[in-house]
């Protein structure tokens, strides 16, 4: 990175337990030639929350503020849960206005994603799932992976990614679908559903990942979806990192291969696995409102984004 990025850092959700970690992010930033902003959304604390709704709420908000000069990247703090609290006080015409004409890159994952959906779906803004600065920029050793495809994505018009998915998942033709590019958290999507929020999007590529949750319960939530109507209405559905869960005896088998077998005789779009994103060291930065091209085939799959803000080098 060659020029200087003002990064205004933003506590949507939970407040960060680890101080260490925070003082590794902003100092990792700023040795990249960055300038952090806002480091007082580290410190709030009301309950397990960075804040009061309505602290949390404002911080949004003073992004489309005409006297507040507008940072180059809103970094989340961390995820946990509470961006759910902020959504109804967002002023999201003034987001629109301001956020839609300037590149300003919006980032983060997990409960991040609560936040990405009502953005897209109220003001029509295009954020990021991607790195936030606690559990990766802060991490003792932050994976070159992410930092690299972090900043090669925020500061390119167009990028491409590729990985090993799985090689059942395109068993007899090659997978080629393009659509916009949405999702995030499993978790936060559903819990969204049927809200204001939740994006009306048809013919989308959707991606999704999620932590600490048992083959059957992702099962059950990718059901609820289905059930809705919303993932007939994909083009696509990709797999991101789904760990943490252990199994028991009483699966008797029915693990997270067994449980996408199951989806992809019910559902009727493609599948395809392995995507680097989610709750995971190396994790790619993805456009929530980009286009892109998916191909996948004979265990390998890429993704062509596009048509999404980025920071001018």
């Amino acid at each position: 990175m060659s020029k200087s990025r003002v990064v205004e850092l933003i506590a949507p959700s939970g407040y960060p337990p680890d101080a260490a970690a925070v003082a590794r992010g902003i100092d990792r930033l700023e040795q990249a030639g960055c300038v952090v902003t806002n480091a007082a959304a580290t410190e709030r604390r009301h309950q397990r929350f960075a804040g009061t709704p309505a602290q949390r709420a404002a911080e949004i908000n003073r992004l489309a503020a005409a006297g507040h000069a507008l940072p180059d990247i809103a970094l989340a703090v961390r995820g946990g849960y509470g961006a759910v609290h902020v959504l109804p006080a967002l002023d999201y015409d003034a987001l629109r206005r301001r956020l839609a004409v300037a590149p300003t890159v919006l980032v983060g994952h997990s409960d991040f994603t609560a936040l990405q959906m009502a953005l897209w779906q109220r003001a029509g803004l295009t954020t990021f799932g991607g790195p936030m600065l606690a559990y990766d920029f802060g991490a003792p050793a932050p994976s070159e992976f992410t930092m690299t495809h972090f900043w090669r994505t925020i500061t390119s018009p167009t990028v491409t990614v590729s990985w090993s998915a799985g090689p059942d998942d395109a068993p007899t033709a090659e997978v080629t679908e393009e659509g916009r590019l949405w999702g995030g958290n499993l978790a936060m999507l559903c819990s969204l559903l049927g809200t204001p929020y939740f994006p009306d999007i048809t013919g989308g590529i959707l991606f999704v990942e999620d932590i600490n949750e048992h083959p059957f319960r992702v099962e059950r939530m990718l059901f609820q979806l289905h059930l809705a109507g919303v993932l007939g209405r994909q083009r696509a559905l990709v797999l991101g990192d789904f760990s943490g869960y252990r199994l028991t005896d009483y699966d008797n088998g029915y693990d997270l291969d067994a449980m996408l077998a199951h989806l992809r005789a019910l559902i009727g779009i493609p599948i395809v696995t392995g995507l680097p994103f989610g709750h995971c060291e190396d994790k790619l930065t993805l456009p929530f409102g980009g286009l892109a091209r998916l191909q996948a085939h004979n265990g390998q799959a890429s993704l062509v984004l596009s048509q999404y803000p980025y920071l001018p080098s």
